[in-house]
This record gives structure tokens, C-alpha cells and sequence, in this order.
């Protein structure tokens, strides 16, 4: 689309009581244009919600991707779903629509990522144009004179990932959403409880289990919900106190597992105080909600939740020598039906997202002032660029044994959340699995970073072959894997194609049976066969010459070496379901 075309459709418009506001444009390219909305008022009030909305004619649109939408990037039409909720903990403002190349057709992306938006583009079948719209001010909690923010329109042709990427960078820009350091520990394989032990955590078997996974390669250990209570019920009536009743004596435990080459987070669930806790005695009458279907919520509107809050982090690092946290259900922090709203009764903020901002600010500035490599996890959806303000981990959603949903959510979070690292959710398998199945978990998630959660004292051998030659790899790759240009294709077809390219060297997964495109050919080329098929097929745009070729098995055994030359057009390599190919010029 030409300049003259956008200027014919892009008119941005306000919808709703546009008084007060002023909407400009701060700068345009060929490519990407910047806009402003002031809202200025002499006297503080309550703003009625308006849509910023403009339309599009719905060329080479092949689907919509959204931060967390998952399996579902089609084109929605208007009468479908409603429009994506954008807050601190929810999401990120930001909506890309693609082409059926791959290509950018339109990134917008708002600057606001702390209150909360709606953000939408959606097909109209009476005209096949896209109408597209962010909605502000539907939760305002007080009066304001003051709000201003930007709105990013890019229309650069390339492949999207390169777009979203470049919002992140243009996020970072903004005073209020500047990402914290991001220590070593954040980017290294760790072991989690979860899923093998949930709240049955026993120290001599964590013992034993942290010495094999150090040993394998990982470098660090999420305890997480159990450490704190004795009841198994997978509940959260005994949450707000967070005494170690379950390891009692957890600074001792601590040193243990240092003294294995692990670095030791503990889980907490942050807004939920349960009934049969003292906290929620102390604080009655200063949450969100008490009609929770896990607990009652924490307010954060109150200085004096977001002191005790804060508090218990401190003193679980000081006390016990920890090294990082894993801080959970931060997207419960919103407005319930019967939240009291407004500055009053105690609460210094009337904005809960605003009380969250604060809260967390709090938080990991306390943290590193005591530990300047703290490490702090976050998971889908709390995400957003905000949230890169007070966490260097992003872990995928929930998603048990399903090696698809983890690698698509893995490749989502990465094109937006820039140099933060990005964690794959804990991988598990049933313990009959066949080693090249359950191999398929670990090569599915190799552009994040491995998170473990198997019992590997009752492994087989297969298994712990297969685990430590991924692990292995990884680890000496870490650099070209999380440092390296990142590049997810097919997102309809849920990235089956990905790639990673850093100086002389070249990493692409193969997900399912897709020929290969190889458009250019780095000294060191490698093949992750990430599915039970037992062939790629590379169809290289040109004569790249020839290239020593070893192939292994997914135990990390040498199943060929030859030398191959790869001639324009098709190369056909056989390799074991879940293997690897390794490529190098000769």
C-alpha cells in the first residue's frame, strides 16, 4: 500500500466524547507512523470511554496475532469475540495483522501498557475491510486533568516478527516501562517441582534430584507450592504467611542445595490471602475481593498490603540466601464486583493497576538492592512490557505435556519481550513414554529456555541420555539460541518452521513435515528434527557447496557422517525421530 492509499484509509478517528482530547501526528515514514492522544483538562474528571478506530481494506490478510491468542491467529469478523483487554497484568497493547508470506501488513501497538485498553481488528463482510480500534478509559477510578500516550502504526513489508520486535524496542523507550538487567541465572536450564511433586515436596528426594539435575546441566530450582504448607490439598486457604512449615528449616536447605551448583527461587502466590492464615486476620477488610474461588485478594491500594507484601520477599532473601522468586497470579489483581473503588478509607491509589505498578516497582527495587542478580519469574499473561520492568523471566502458560502449545507460546513471547528471558512452561511425560515421544517435550522448547519437571531418579536410562544431550546442547548454544535473530514462520500453521541465526552459525527447528527453505547458508548449519518423521527435506535457494553432515539419534549417539553438498533445489537427509543434524562447511 502507497502513501496516497494510507492516507485515503487511515484516518484515525475518536469516537465517543472527543472533548478535552487533542490527537496529532508526531512523525511518519514511509513505513510507520506515530500519533499522539492528549486528553487536557482544567479541572480533574472522570473521562466517558472513546475508541481510537480507523479501517483498512483486508489485502493479503491472512490472520491476526495477538500476544496469548494461542492456536486461534485467523481473521475474527466484527460479530465474533469481543476485543483483547490490555492492562499491566493482562496482555500487552499491541495487535499484528499478517500476510499469507508471512509479511507485516499492519503492527499497531499503544504506549500505554499500564491501565487497562481494548484493542481489536476484526473483518466487516459487507465491505471485507478491517476495522481496527483501541478502546480507552472504560476503567477509570478517579478524576484526571492529565493522560497522554502514543499510538505506533507500522506498515513496514517484512516479516512480522521483525514488527513486533520493533515495538519492543520502541516500548523501551518510554520512561515508565524501561526493562530491568537480566542476570545470568534467567537465561540457564532450571529444575521445577510442579508437576512431579506439586505440594509433596520432601527434602532428601529433592536432594537427590537436584544432584542429577545439576550434573545434567541445570542450574537452578523453582520450589514451588507446598514449601509453605503441610496441607496437600492443592489449595489456597493456608496462603498470606509464608512460613516454611514443610521445610522447616529452609536456610539449611538452601545451603544444601547450593552446595549441589543450584541456585534455589521459592513460589509465591502473591495476591491471595487465605482464610486460615493470620494475614488474613491482620488485613481483613483490605482486599480486592473476599469471593475468590481460590482466596481472598489482596488489595494493593493499601500501603500497608504492598509493606507486607514486599516484606516477605525481603526477608525470604535475607533470611534464607535465595536467589530468585517466582511470583504467580499477578492477573488476579483487578477490579471485582464488589471492589470499593476510589482514594479513600486508607488506600493511597485508586488505580489498582497503578497500586500493581507500585507494588511491584517496590518489590524487585528492594530485591536487588540486597541481591543486584535477583531473579524474578513471571508467566502468560502478565507479560507485557510493563511487567519486563520488574521480572527478567517470562514462562509460557500452563500447558502439561503438550509439546505443540508450549513451543507456539514460547515463539510469541519472544518476538515481544525483548532481551527478557523467556522460559518454556516445565516439561513432563508419562513414564512409559517412548524415548522419542517423550523426546518431542524437550525439542519443542529449545528457543526457550528449559524448564524440567520430571522425576529423574525414576528415569530410564534412554531418558536421561535424551535429557542430557538436549540439555547439553543447549547449553553450549545458549548464546546463538537466546541471543541469535529469532525467526517463528506459519503462525496459522502454528510454527512449523522455526529459526535462529547469530554470525556464522544457524539453528532451525523442524516441527512437522515441511520442506525446509534454506536462503542462505551460515559456516554451521543445524536441523533440530522436532517430530517422529525421519527425514528433512532442505530446498536451498542456491548452490551452498558442500557440508560435513554428522547425525545423531535423540540420545545424542552418531547414527551417520558423510559429507553432502547442497545443490539449488531439494536435499533429502534421513535422521531418527527427534535427532539432529549437524552441519558444517567444508
Amino acid at each position: 500500500m502507497n502513501a496516497t492509499e494510507k492516507q485515503d484509509y487511515f484516518q484515525i478517528e475518536i469516537s465517543g466524547d472527543s472533548k478535552n482530547m487533542a490527537l496529532s501526528k508526531l512523525g511518519s515514514t514511509d513505513f510507520c507512523e506515530i500519533y499522539e492522544l492528549d486528553f487536557t483538562s482544567p479541572e480533574a474528571l472522570k473521562p466517558d470511554p472513546i475508541t481510537l478506530k480507523w479501517k483498512m481494506p483486508a489485502l493479503n490478510v491472512a490472520g491476526i496475532w495477538k500476544p496469548t491468542n494461542d492456536f486461534s491467529k485467523r481473521i475474527q469478523a466484527d460479530w465474533e469475540l469481543k476485543p483483547m483487554e490490555s492492562r499491566i497484568s493482562i496482555d500487552a497493547p499491541v495487535i499484528a495483522i499478517f500476510g499469507h508470506d508471512d509479511s507485516n501488513v499492519l503492527t499497531f501497538a499503544c504506549s500505554d501498557a499500564i491501565h487497562t485498553l481494548k484493542l481489536d481488528a476484526v473483518l466487516r463482510e459487507e465491505d471485507n475491510f478491517l476495522y481496527c480500534s483501541i478502546e480507552l478509559f472504560s476503567e477509570v477510578e478517579q478524576p484526571i486533568s492529565n493522560y497522554k500516550i502514543q499510538l505506533r502504526l507500522d506498515f513496514k513489508n517484512s516479516h512480522f516478527s521483525e514488527c513486533l520486535k520493533s515495538v519492543s524496542k520502541w516500548w523501551e523507550t518510554f520512561n515508565d516501562l524501561k526493562p530491568t538487567i537480566v542476570p545470568t541465572i534467567a537465561k540457564q536450564p532450571i529444575y521445577s517441582t510442579w508437576y512431579q511433586f506439586h505440594q509433596s515436596l520432601d527434602e532428601a528426594v529433592l536432594l537427590k534430584e537436584c544432584a542429577l539435575a545439576s550434573e545434567m546441566g541445570y542450574k537452578a530450582i523453582i520450589l514451588d507450592d507446598g514449601w509453605q504448607t503441610k496441607d496437600s490439598n492443592r489449595g489456597y486457604d493456608f496462603t498470606g504467611d509464608w512460613q516454611p512449615d514443610r521445610i522447616p528449616e529452609m536456610g539449611a536447605f538452601v545451603e544444601k542445595l547450593h552446595g549441589l551448583g543450584m541456585k534455589v527461587a521459592l513460589w509465591y502466590s502473591v495476591p491471595f490471602c487465605g482464610k486460615k492464615s493470620r494475614a488474613y486476620q491482620k488485613f481483613k477488610g483490605k482486599f480486592l475481593t473476599e469471593d475468590h474461588r481460590w482466596a481472598p485478594v489482596f488489595d494493593p491500594r493499601y500501603p500497608e498490603v504492598r509493606e507486607h507484601l514486599t516484606g516477605l520477599y525481603i526477608s525470604a532473601l535475607k533470611d534464607w540466601n535465595l536467589d530468585g522468586f517466582k511470583l504467580d497470579f499477578i492477573d488476579d489483581f483487578h477490579r471485582y464486583d464488589d471492589t470499593p473503588m476510589g482514594a479513600k478509607d486508607g488506600r493511597d491509589y485508586a488505580s489498582i493497576n497503578e497500586a500493581v505498578d507500585r507494588l511491584l516497582s517496590d518489590v524487585i527495587l528492594n530485591l536487588q538492592q540486597i541481591k543486584p542478580d535477583v531473579f524474578v519469574e513471571f508467566r502468560q499473561k502478565y507479560t507485557g512490557p510493563a511487567m519486563r520492568k520488574y521480572g527478567n523471566m517470562f514462562r509460557a502458560f500452563d500447558c502439561p505435556g503438550d509439546a505443540a502449545m508450549n513451543r507456539i507460546r514460547i515463539a510469541d513471547l519472544r518476538m515481544y519481550c525483548g532481551n527478557t528471558a523467556v522460559h518454556a512452561d516445565m516439561i513432563t511425560w508419562h513414564s512409559d513414554e517412548p524415548v522419542e515421544v517423550a523426546a518431542l517435550q524437550l525439542v519443542n522448547i529449545m528457543f526457550g529456555v528449559p524448564q524440567l519437571s520430571v522425576k529423574l531418579q525414576d528415569c530410564r536410562e534412554d531418558e536421561l541420555n535424551m535429557i542430557r544431550f538436549y540439555t547439553q546442547y543447549w547449553n553450549e548454544h545458549v548464546n546463538i539460541l537466546m541471543e541469535g535473530n529469532f525467526k517463528p514462520s506459519r503462525p496459522l500453521a502454528n510454527y512449523p518452521i522455526q529459526k535462529v541465526v547469530a554470525a556464522n552459525f544457524t539453528i532451525i527447528g523442524v516441527h512437522d513435515d515441511y520442506v525446509v527453505s534454506l536462503d542462505e547458508a551460515t559456516e554451521n548449519i543445524h536441523f533440530l528434527n522436532a517430530q517422529l518423521a525421519t527425514e528433512i527435506v532442505i530446498k536451498s535457494s542456491e548452490d551452498f557447496g558442500s557440508f560435513k553432515a554428522v547425525v545423531y539419534d535423540c540420545q545424542g549417539k552418531v547414527v551417520m557422517e558423510k559429507f553432502i553438498t547442497l545443490f539449488k533445489g531439494a536435499t533429502l537427509i534421513e535422521v531418527p525421530p527427534c535427532g539432529m543434524v549437524q552441519l558444517k562447511k567444508e
